[in-house]
C-alpha cells in the first residue's frame, strides 16, 4: 500500500473567525498555517482566499500573495481552488490558474446544496480542464456524486485530462452524497485501476471517512474548510486535524508521505 498523502484545506469559503478563531483569512495567516501543517505531516495545500471582510474571493492577486509568501519556504504541493463560491464565471475561475501551482481542483458536475445550486455546466468544466492542460496543472476531480466520476472520465476521453487521474470524494455535505462506507466502496468501483483518490469528509464525517480511506489505500483531506471541530464542543486548528490523521495512520500501520513522495504517487514532476 502506498504511503498516505494528507491534504490540508485550511480556509475554504464558509467558516469565519467568529465560528473558529483559528480559521486563517489573510494571505499571511494562510501561508503561516500551511508551514505549520507541513511540519505536522501535510503534503498538499488546498488554497482558497478571502477578502478583508472574510468573504470568499476570486482575486488572483490574493492567490498569488499566498504562493509568493510560501516561495522558497516549503515543499508542499500547492493546489488552487477553482470553486464557484468566490466567482462563478469561467473567466474568474480560469484567472486563478495563472498563479503558479502544480494542482487545481476541478468539480466535474453540478449539485444542489440546501440553499443554493453549485452549477458547473459542461462548457465551464471543459474550459477549466483545457486551461489546466495548457498550464501543466494536474486536476483534482472534485466528486460530489458518482455521476461526476463519469464526467471526469469523459474529460480524459476528450483529451482534456490525462491518466493517471486523481479524485477527491467530497462526502457528508447536505445535498450531496452521504458519508458512508458503502458509498465510498461504490465510488471506488468506478475508478480506473491506476487512479488515486482522496476523501474529504464534511463536519463529523471527516474523522470517520478519513479512517476508512487510510484502511482502504486512499488518501485524506482535513482542515477547517470542511470541519471546524476536533470533537463535539471542541474547536480544532488545522494543525490538530493533520496531527490526528498522522497518529491514526501510524496506529493503523500506514506511513505518511512527504511532499516529494506525494509527487511520485500522484505522477507529478519532481521538484
Amino acid at each position: 500500500m502506498e504511503k498516505l498523502i494528507i491534504t490540508v484545506a485550511p480556509t475554504g469559503s464558509l467558516p469565519r473567525k467568529e465560528q473558529n478563531p483559528a480559521v486563517p483569512i489573510t494571505p499571511q495567516e494562510i501561508a503561516d498555517c500551511a508551514l505549520r501543517c507541513e511540519d505536522a505531516g501535510a503534503a498538499i495545500l488546498h488554497i482558497h482566499v478571502r477578502d478583508q471582510d472574510q468573504n470568499p474571493s476570486d482575486d488572483p492577486k490574493l492567490f498569488r500573495q499566498v504562493v509568493e509568501l510560501l516561495e522558497g519556504r516549503t515543499e508542499l504541493i500547492l493546489q488552487i481552488s477553482t470553486g464557484g463560491r468566490a466567482g462563478s464565471t469561467l473567466e474568474s475561475r480560469r484567472a486563478r490558474l495563472e498563479v503558479p501551482c502544480e494542482m487545481a481542483s476541478l468539480t466535474t458536475g453540478s449539485v444542489n446544496f440546501p440553499r443554493s445550486a453549485y452549477v458547473n455546466p459542461p462548457e465551464l468544466v471543459e474550459g477549466l480542464a483545457l486551461k489546466m492542460k495548457e498550464q501543466g496543472i494536474k486536476p483534482e476531480m472534485e466528486i460530489f456524486d458518482v455521476s461526476m466520476i463519469q464526467n471526469a472520465l469523459r474529460l480524459r476521453d476528450q483529451g482534456l485530462a490525462q491518466d493517471p487521474l486523481h479524485f477527491d470524494f467530497v462526502m457528508g455535505l447536505p445535498g450531496a452524497q452521504p458519508a458512508t462506507i458503502d458509498q465510498l466502496v461504490h465510488l471506488c468501483h468506478y475508478l480506473p485501476p491506476d487512479a488515486t483518490w482522496t476523501v474529504a469528509g464534511v463536519a463529523a464525517s471527516q474523522l470517520v471517512m478519513g479512517t476508512h480511506a487510510i484502511l482502504m489505500g486512499g488518501h485524506v483531506r482535513v482542515g477547517l474548510e470542511d470541519n471546524i471541530y476536533y470533537r463535539k464542543g471542541e474547536l480544532a486548528t488545522n494543525e490538530m486535524l493533520v496531527q490526528r490523521i498522522v497518529r491514526l495512520a501510524g496506529e493503523l500501520g500506514r506511513q505518511v508521505a512527504t511532499p516529494a513522495e506525494a509527487r511520485r504517487i500522484l505522477s507529478l514532476p519532481p521538484r
